[in-house]
C-alpha cells in the first residue's frame, strides 16, 4: 500500500535487501535498493524515532504501544512526514503479534470484516494477538468505522490507525472512545537538519557519497515545513542532479533546481482550511497586516477559492470595521465584484488592496453588538404591535383603523428629527447601538445623544457645576456619559453575549 511515511523501515543488517515491491513478514512493502530515500531511511527502532519527544517518554503511551506491553488501540493524528507510519512499522517489527496493514483508499468492511474473523479464530485457538493497521482512517464511512467497533471493543484487534484530518471530527465518537489518542507534531528544524544529516552519511542513504552544502541544507530544511519525507524526497533529487553533473557537493543551486517551490499545507476541506481562515479574520481584527498578508497568500498559493475569501473580507468589514470605517464596506464589496469580474491571478491585487484596508482601518464591533441584542430580545419574545402612527396607511380602509394616525413628519423639522416612538411599547427607550470612539464612529457617538434625547422627548442634561470636575468633559465627554449611563437596559439579558456569538 502507498504508505504516510516519515522514513521507511530497512531490513535488519544481516539480511539481504529484499526485491522493490515484494511484501515483507510485516505486511508492508519490502524495502530494496532502489526504494526512495524516505523508505531506505525509516528508523529501525524507536530509539532512532526523532521529533516526537513528547511521546516517547519512559512508560508514555507510544512507548507501551510499540513494545506491546499494554494492549491498547491507538489512534495516530499529525501532519504528513510526522512519522504515523514509520511507528506502524516499528509496531510491526517489535513483537510476535500478527500484523495486517491495509488503507483506507482502497479497503472496505469486507476486507475489514476478514481481519477480525481471522483474528478471532486465532485468538480462540491461543494463537498471537492482532494488530489492525489502517492508514487514512478518516477516509471509512461511518459503516466502515462502525464494523469495528466490537472487535476493538472485546480486544478481537488491537487498533492502530493513522490519520492527518482532526478525528474529532473525522472520527466516529464510539470508536474515538475506545481508543488512546496520540497527537504527533511536525518535526522542528533541527530534527529535520539532523535526518537530513544521517542521510547522507547513513549506507541506506547517499552513504558519504555526495557532501551537503550549508545553504542547500538550509533551503531543503526550510522548504520542508516540518514534513521530513518532503525533505528526503528534495535531498535525492538534488542528489541526482549533482552526481549528474558530475558534481561531489551538492549545493544551493542544485537544491533549488531540484525542488522549485514548497507546497503550501492546506486542505479546503480540512483543519487548515479553518485554521488558516481564523488566522487571517483574527489577524486583521488585530491589525496585524503583515500577518494578514501572510495568510492570504497562504490561501491563494493552496488554491482556495477567491469567491470564499471576498465573502469573508464583506463580513468583516461589518462585523470587526463597522461603523469606524463605513467605506470598508465598499471596499470589501467591490473587491468581491472584482473576484468575478477579474478573476485569478489579477484579482489578488484588489484582495492584497482589501486587506490591507481592512486591516489598517479603525476597528468597531458594534454593529454585531447592536444587532446582536436586538435579535436576542426578539426571540426572547420582547416586542409588542406596530406603533399605530408606523403602520402602513396607504390601502383602503387603513385609516379606518387607524394606521397612520399621529405620525409626524421628520422633514417638516427644521432639525429633520421630531420626538415620536418607534420603538414597540415594550422596548420603548431601549439601546442597542452603542457606539465606540474609534475613527469615523467617535463623531456619531457624540451626536447619537443628542438624536436619542430629541427622538424620546426627554429633557436637556442638567448644566455641570461651576466647580472643577473629573477629567472628561467636552462632547467627547457627554458621549462617554452617554455610553456609560444607557440604562439597564443596555445591559439587560441578551446583550454583547450574544453579540459575541460567530466570531472567529
Amino acid at each position: 500500500m502507498e504508505s504516510d511515511a516519515l522514513f521507511s523501515l530497512g531490513e535488519p543488517a544481516a539480511a539481504p535487501p529484499a526485491p522493490a515491491g515484494s511484501v515483507g513478514v510485516d505486511g508492508f512493502t519490502a524495502v530494496g535498493e532502489d526504494s526512495p530515500l524516505p523508505v531506505r531511511m525509516r528508523p529501525r527502532s524507536i530509539d532512532e524515532l526523532v521529533g516526537q519527544d513528547h511521546l516517547l517518554a519512559p512508560g508514555a503511551p507510544l512507548r507501551q504501544l510499540v513494545s506491546a506491553t499494554a494492549p491498547m488501540s491507538v489512534i495516530l493524528w499529525g501532519p504528513p512526514g510526522s512519522g504515523k507510519t514509520t511507528i506502524a512499522h516499528l509496531v510491526a517489527r517489535s513483537t510476535d503479534r500478527r500484523f495486517v496493514a491495509m488503507s483506507a483508499l482502497t479497503a472496505g468492511v469486507k476486507d475489514v470484516r476478514a481481519v477480525i474473523d481471522t483474528a478471532r479464530r486465532q485468538r480462540r485457538s491461543g494463537g498471537p494477538q492482532t494488530v489492525l493497521f489502517i492508514d487514512e482512517v478518516h477516509r471509512f464511512s461511518k459503516t466502515q468505522q462502525d464494523s469495528l467497533l466490537a472487535a476493538v471493543e472485546d480486544r478481537t484487534v488491537t487498533l492502530l490507525a493513522a490519520t492527518t484530518e482532526n478525528p474529532y471530527f473525522s472520527v466516529i465518537s464510539p470508536l474515538l472512545s475506545r481508543c488512546v489518542l496520540l497527537t504527533l507534531q511536525p518535526l522542528d528544524d533541527a530534527a529535520v537538519r539532523d535526518l537530513l544529516r544521517r542521510a547522507v552519511t547513513d549506507e541506506r542513504g547517499l552513504g558519504g557519497a555526495l557532501t551537503l552544502e550549508t545553504e542547500a541544507e538550509d533551503h531543503l530544511v526550510r522548504l520542508a515545513a516540518g514534513d521530513v519525507r518532503k525533505a528526503l524526497t528534495a535531498l535525492e533529487a538534488a542528489a541526482a542532479s549533482a552526481t549528474a553533473l558530475g558534481a561531489g557537493r551538492i549545493d544551493l543551486a542544485t537544491a533549488e533546481q531540484a525542488v522549485d517551490v514548497a507546497a503550501v499545507r492546506y486542505d479546503r476541506a480540512g483543519d487548515a482550511h479553518y485554521d488558516v481562515t481564523s488566522a487571517f479574520i483574527k489577524s486583521m481584527r488585530g491589525s496585524d497586516v503583515d500577518a494578514a498578508l501572510h495568510w492570504l497568500a497562504r490561501m491563494l498559493v493552496a488554491g482556495e477559492d477567491a469567491r470564499f475569501i471576498a465573502r469573508r473580507l464583506v463580513i468583516f468589514a461589518s462585523e470587526d470595521v463597522g461603523m469606524a470605517d463605513p467605506t470598508a464596506l465598499s471596499v470589501a464589496t467591490a473587491a468581491a465584484h472584482a473576484v468575478e469580474y477579474v478573476g485569478l491571478p489579477e484579482v489578488q491585487l484588489n484582495l492584497a488592496q482589501a486587506v490591507i484596508h481592512l486591516a489598517t482601518a479603525p476597528k468597531s464591533n458594534s454593529a454585531t453588538t447592536a444587532i446582536g441584542a436586538a435579535i436576542a430580545d426578539v426571540r426572547a419574545g420582547r416586542g409588542g404591535p406596530v406603533p399605530r402612527g408606523l403602520r402602513d396607511a396607504h390601502y383602503s380602509g387603513a385609516k379606518g383603523l387607524g394606521h397612520g394616525t399621529g405620525y409626524r413628519y421628520p422633514h417638516d423639522d427644521q432639525r429633520g428629527v421630531v420626538t415620536q416612538q418607534y420603538a414597540p411599547d415594550d422596548l420603548a427607550g431601549t439601546d442597542y447601538y452603542r457606539p465606540s470612539q474609534h475613527g469615523a464612529e467617535r463623531a456619531v457617538a457624540t451626536r447619537l445623544p443628542l438624536l436619542r434625547r430629541i427622538v424620546r422627548g426627554l429633557p436637556a442634561p442638567a448644566a455641570p457645576p461651576e466647580t472643577p470636575v473629573a477629567v472628561g468633559g467636552g462632547s467627547a465627554g457627554n458621549g462617554r456619559r452617554q455610553t456609560e449611563t444607557g440604562g439597564a437596559d443596555a445591559t439587560r439579558e441578551g446583550g454583547s453575549d450574544a453579540a459575541g456569538e460567530g466570531h472567529q
